[in-house]
């Protein structure tokens, strides 16, 4: 089905009416559009069911492709799973596993547009790359437009195509309008365009070792002017788990000099919810000009577009804000949507276990180039007619390295495997407080089932599921259960 469906896409036209001996014409290769949100959870789009949040254009992709219900990110922190969604490989084997300044690494990163563009595509990377502060242009892309580390919203200082400069107006808007003007180009070669935002990061600058520098009062969630009373006096939904930090996490539990115990106090303040929620309005709106530049053009229908989100985020759930880095639904279930009629049918949905390290290898594959032997994840197209394939994975894998930034998270690093029902979390350097939940009966994780003397056969399962992930990975158990 998947060979069917690429050489129906792909090979369009190729055929002549000049008969068998007529020579065919070169294949057609799809344009890419691939859009990269950040911190954009599961159920903040309005694709994702939230009620009230203003998505129209995102909730375009979805409507009019395929949405991808159960999607995880790989690991939840900007930099590892934003080199997972650009190489197809978990952040052990690809080596970026936390935010600090591995600019030098990441130059060397084998992408999926580095690929596309040694295939003869014209490349784009515009917004947030964020393994490193260094701005400057990574290898595979013609045109380069970047922030320096996080960068700012307002004003931000860039490096476009190499000249350092300061441009006005709200970052959002400045890489949409790059995005728009690069496709509106005219060109002999399919394109792929990589539009990584920093919507809805909020706006505070990171230190080479992943510090946060001068974080300001309003935690710097800051949506343009013109946006800055939408959604007033608008009820929050909220989770069963809203600050209830639940049962049994004794690694949540432990007393943290200086900081309040995880509870009503530690929750997301309704203000910087909404001000997220404008900033992602904001990016949907200043999408509308992708999607217009595509629209004009004529070049809709044969590019892939691709939205989704780097990981999720705490809106106090169990208690928790900036701690968004656990393995629990709200941070690694992240919003997926891809339109290219060709291939995926118009309100379509998967249920399917999909991972970030699926989209490079996904992209590839719909641009007909050689997916590396070496990348981890899979190809999606064998999920276009809505159907999961029998050999289709029944578990992810999400893994977090421990970091110093977050004074709760130290030593919290995790190795986690989540099938249909259940969830292992095994803690790297915490003893005796792993964490199991059985998503049926409690799908907000509010009660650990890990010593549940009715839980042990499950449990052992799932740990002989983790490390034949590990494994299968390149990857190995970094303490024993």
């Amino acid at each position: 089905m998947r060979t069917l469906l690429i050489s129906l896409a792909v090979l369009l036209g190729a055929c002549s009416s000049g008969g068998p001996s007529a020579e065919a014409p070169a294949a057609k290769k799809p344009n890419i559009v691939f859009v990269l949100l950040d911190d954009v959870r599961f159920d903040d789009v309005g694709f994702g069911g939230h009620p009230f949040v203003k998505t129209p254009n995102f909730d375009r992709i979805a409507h009019e492709g395929m949405m991808f219900d159960n999607a995880f990110a790989s690991t939840p922190l900007c930099s590892p799973n934003r080199a997972t969604i650009l190489t197809g490989q978990y952040a052990h084997t690809h080596g970026i596993i936390d935010n600090v300044d591995r600019s030098a690494e990441s130059h060397k990163l084998r992408t999926f547009p580095r690929l596309l563009h040694e295939a003869g595509y014209n490349t784009a990377f515009i917004g947030k790359w964020h393994m490193g502060i260094d701005p400057s242009a990574r290898p595979g892309f013609d045109e380069w437009l970047s922030i320096k580390g996080q960068g700012y919203y307002f004003d931000p200082e860039v490096d476009d195509n190499g000249e350092a400069k300061k441009m006005e107006g709200y970052a959002t808007d400045i890489f949409s309008e790059r995005a728009a003007e690069f496709i509106r180009r005219e060109r002999d070669a399919p394109f792929a365009l990589y539009l990584s935002h920093k919507a809805v990061h909020p706006n505070i600058f990171q230190n080479a070792d992943g510090s946060i520098k001068d974080i300001p009062e309003d935690h710097g969630f800051t949506p343009p002017d013109r946006l800055k009373e939408l959604y007033a006096g608008e009820t929050l939904p909220r989770r069963s788990n809203y600050s209830e930090l639940g049962k049994g996490k004794k690694a949540l539990e432990r007393d943290v000099p200086g900081l309040d115990p995880v509870g009503a106090k530690t929750a997301t303040p309704d203000d910087v919810i909404l001000n997220r929620l404008r900033m992602l309005t904001a990016a949907d709106e200043a999408f509308a000009m992708v999607l217009k530049a595509l629209d004009e053009t004529g070049q809709m229908d044969d590019t892939v577009v691709v939205v989704t989100s780097d990981h999720g985020y705490f809106y106090g759930e169990h208690g928790l804000f900036e701690e968004r880095r656990l393995a629990y639904e709200e941070t690694i279930k992240i919003p997926t949507a891809i339109r290219y009629p060709a291939v995926f049918q118009a309100g379509s949905k998967s249920e399917a276990f999909v991972e970030s390290t699926d989209f490079a290898p996904t992209m590839l594959d719909l641009a007909g180039v050689a997916i590396p032997g070496d990348m981890q994840g899979r190809s999606l197209v064998p999920l276009a007619d809505g159907k999961t394939p029998a050999d289709w994975r029944d578990a992810v894998l999400i893994e977090y390295f421990s970091d110093k930034v977050w004074p709760r998270l130290v030593q919290m690093g995790y190795q986690a495997v989540r099938t249909d029902r259940w969830k292992l979390i095994h803690y790297t350097d915490l003893e005796g407080m792993d964490e199991m939940y059985d998503l049926q009966t409690d799908p907000y994780e509010q009660t650990n089932v890990i010593d549940d003397p009715a839980a042990q056969e499950e449990r052992k399962k799932l740990q002989g599921k983790l490390e034949e992930l590990l494994k299968a990975s390149g990857g190995e158990l970094a303490r024993p259960f």
